[in-house]
């Protein structure tokens, strides 16, 4: 699986150590940035990660910000993406199994680095559910 990955200034430092966490995995991902701590607009990174995504260069997106609304709000103006905002572990095995989300927002000012990678660990690793019930939902969102 590639995973896109991105982030704004507020998401900056969870986002390196998201990386690391990948790299350790040895999950194949791409880093879109932001490469500095400086500040920066959550827009441009979320609407590129978003729409590789979309377009099939990888099969999920993690984005961060300072709260993570703003990347989720952005990345969900792509057609295709279902962008969910989580802060625990619960959630992030909901919006797979219910939502098969495809991007993953947190907040880096939000949560801790250990509950980050619990999340993208279980994000990552849970499938979608392929009930019925929640395939009609996720087709009500494309139309």
């Amino acid at each position: 699986m590639r995973v896109a990955i991105g982030s704004d200034h507020g998401g900056f430092e969870l986002k390196e150590k998201i990386t690391k966490h990948l790299e350790d995995r040895g999950i194949d991902f791409k880093d879109f940035g932001t490469y500095l701590n400086e500040a920066c607009d959550y827009n441009d990174v979320s609407k590129t990660v978003a729409e590789n995504v979309a377009q099939g260069n990888f099969a999920r997106g993690i984005l961060i910000c300072g709260t993570g609304i703003g990347t989720t709000i952005q990345a969900n103006k792509v057609k295709g993406i279902r962008a969910a905002l989580v802060h625990d572990v619960f959630t992030a095995k909901a919006t797979r199994e219910h939502n098969d989300s495809n991007v993953l927002s947190m907040g880096g000012r939000i949560i801790g680095d250990e509950l980050a990678k619990m999340i993208v660990d279980t994000w990552l690793d849970t499938a979608f559910s392929q009930a019925e019930r929640h395939q009609r939902r996720i087709d009500k969102l494309e139309s």
